[in-house]
């Protein structure tokens, strides 16, 4: 039996008082109203009703690091033009003898402990100075209730002022954390009253937004029905109806997240290789990386790296059209969350970007030693890879 008005009445009522900005439009409307239809029996669509008017809650106050009841701060911190702080970590040679200068922007789930195999060896020999920095929500940096793919781009740049990397850098973006990356190129590409401008951008396995608009509407369908589908609902409530994400990521009835669930149908032969090296490194901090909440954190990049951006990326010009810096994307050809296809079509939009498909790679190719050495090379001497 279908759903009863009354009880859809009651649950879009509800959703639509959640949504970030108090107000959905009519796709997002017919969006909830497709979700609460889809349920056959009226007492479990009642139920579900209540549920929606009394479980969908604002998530609670994120716990901020260094407040009365949150967690302490243990790491160095830059204080933001508008009091927030990011924390940060320093790998490589000191950075006054840095002839490249690096910073990585994490993942989802992630933090500025990320796993990153790359040599000490190389970054000698090069010169390698690596910072990798918590983003906002995550780990020991302040949340940003307004973060959005813009205001991640001036994180990044402040903190290149704060740590004085001088004239130029690079940066390295990967998974989910490469909307950032993109946000650098649109924003902040030639910095010339800032104190340093980018040399170079690398995005790693970059998550795919299946709305952006240049994207051929049958290509990003075939391949978004290739998603499991409970990521398929994860992705169409974070785009349509990211007031309800709170309430989905949390609720019990149905699974949610393939990445939070860890779900080896995700992982690629090659990924259970690298997560076997990885536990040999454990990291003592990982439960830091959402200790201030998990809305701040990981919802809220589903919200912004799925939601409406302000910009198309297949619509940037060439941020080094006299060839002085580069752009490359690496994706891996067995990657189950980032469709091969949707990046190769990217790719060809996009053709001053290089692009290098690992055909065993999957979703972890950063973390693995050889490719994680391979794909600094190649960013920083603009080489050629001699093999993938």
């Amino acid at each position: 039996m279908p759903w009863s008005t009354s009880c859809l009445a009651v649950t879009v009522a509800t959703a639509s008082s959640l949504s970030l900005d108090g107000v959905y439009n009519s796709e997002q409307l017919n969006f909830m109203s497709k979700l609460l239809a889809d349920n056959d029996d009226e007492a479990e669509a009642a139920a579900a009703a209540v549920a929606a008017r009394q479980a969908i809650i604002r998530p609670p106050p994120p716990k901020i690091c260094g407040s009365k009841k949150g967690p302490p701060i243990t790491s160095p911190r830059i204080k933001l033009s508008d009091g927030r702080h990011l924390a940060y970590k320093e790998r490589g040679v000191p950075k006054e003898n840095a002839q490249f200068k690096v910073i990585v922007v994490h993942g989802f789930d992630s933090s500025k402990d990320l796993y990153l195999p790359i040599s000490q060896e190389l970054m000698d020999e090069l010169g390698i100075y690596v910072v990798t920095y918590d983003r906002a929500g995550y780990g020991e940096s302040d949340p940003n209730p307004k973060r959005s793919v813009k205001s991640e781009a001036y994180d990044l740049q402040e903190l290149a002022d704060n740590l004085h990397l001088g004239p130029k850098f690079h940066v390295i973006g990967v998974s989910i954390g490469t909307y950032t990356t993109w946000a650098c190129l649109k924003y902040i590409p030639h910095r010339h009253v800032i104190l340093a401008l980018l040399a170079g951008v690398g995005l790693i396995v970059p998550a795919i937004n299946f709305w952006w608009p240049s994207f051929p509407l049958q290509l990003c369908s075939d391949e978004y029905k290739k998603q499991p589908m409970k990521d398929q609902w994860k992705l169409r409530v974070a785009h349509y109806a990211p007031g309800l994400l709170y309430w989905w990521m949390t609720q019990k009835w149905f699974p949610s997240c393939s990445i939070m669930a860890r779900d080896p149908l995700i992982f690629a032969k090659r990924d259970f290789d690298i997560l076997k090296k990885m536990l040999e490194v454990p990291n003592p901090d990982e439960h830091k990386i959402r200790q201030q909440g998990e809305h701040e954190s990981l919802y809220r990049d589903l919200m912004i790296g799925f939601g409406n951006w302000e910009f198309d990326p297949m619509e940037l010009k060439n941020p080094f059209p006299d060839s002085e810096g580069c752009v490359q994307i690496w994706q891996g050809y067995q990657d189950t969350l980032v469709p091969f296809q949707l990046q190769r079509f990217l790719a060809k939009k996009l053709p001053w970007i290089k692009y290098y498909e690992v055909p065993d790679g999957g979703h972890l190719i950063i973390h693995d030693n050889g490719l994680c050495n391979t794909i600094f090379k190649t960013l920083l001497l603009k080489e050629e890879p001699i093999i993938i």
